[in-house]
């Protein structure tokens, strides 16, 4: 498997220097970045930096808005720079409840334009999608019996799988043939909701969580933390240095 970062992570850092940034991601050691916005820079601009940073465009997160809106802006893009993902990275409350059905139908109408142009879309879940539910069972899981898998892949938060009282690691095989990409995170629990913390911080069986990955021969784990106590960048050089001390027997795939 190959490690990444969720740029939101560091959206902060981002928003005052994006190119900047991803030097330092680089340096770090992160081989891939997932996009959760680029920043105002073209595709060229974006795969020029790409190139130079030795960093491979793991995927990005684009908003259903901007999937029905433009679609085909959003798959360009994508191509140019080398990527092969596409995730919708969360919905809003009038996608769910009784709308969680004309959810699965919009998916399955946008779909068809990203495989067409190789582009494989996923769907990255939180929390509410396992403590909702429809037809009786978690919403994810009806999401992946309705929509059909040459349609739409999963990339697992495994994180806010654990925190919803379920088993990432079961998640992990039950979806093993569309599940390309693992997002890779750690919380706690505490009375006033989730604190996203650094990797091995919190209570998340990360070493399961990886091992289940690799046997499923996911294509990515990608580090993400929603929110950071400390400085973003210091986070996620402390969360792969995590990775690395405690990772070592999974032959993970670092930038050289």
């Amino acid at each position: 498997m190959k490690v990444g970062v969720q740029l939101y992570t560091v959206r902060d850092e981002l928003e005052k220097n994006f190119v900047g940034t991803l030097e330092k991601i680089a340096e770090l050691g992160y081989l891939g970045v997932e996009f959760a916005g680029y920043g105002g820079l073209t595709s060229a601009e974006m795969k020029s930096e790409l190139d130079r940073l030795g960093l491979v465009a793991a995927g990005s997160h684009v908003s259903l808005d901007r999937l029905l809106h433009d679609a085909e802006g959003e798959i360009r893009y994508i191509k140019e720079v080398g990527a092969k993902y596409i995730s919708i990275p969360f919905v809003g409350d009038e996608w769910r409840n009784e709308n969680w059905p004309k959810l699965f139908e919009t998916i399955k109408e946008i779909a068809p334009a990203a495989n067409a142009q190789g582009i494989t879309l996923c769907y990255h879940n939180h929390d509410f999608e396992l403590t909702q539910q429809t037809s009786g069972i978690p919403v994810l899981d009806a999401m992946m019996e309705a929509i059909d898998s040459s349609l739409l892949s999963l990339e697992l938060d495994a994180c806010w799988v654990h925190y919803a009282g379920y088993s990432p690691v079961s998640y992990i095989d039950k979806y093993s043939s569309r599940l390309p990409i693992v997002h890779f995170k750690d919380v706690k629990k505490q009375n006033e909701g989730p604190l996203t913390v650094e990797l091995g911080q919190g209570e998340v069986d990360l070493k399961a969580i990886a091992q289940a990955a690799r046997k499923t021969n996911a294509e990515w784990l990608l580090v993400e933390q929603d929110f950071c106590q400390k400085p973003s960048l210091e986070s996620i050089a402390n969360s792969i240095q995590w990775m690395k001390d405690n990772l070592s027997d999974m032959n993970l795939v670092y930038r050289a």
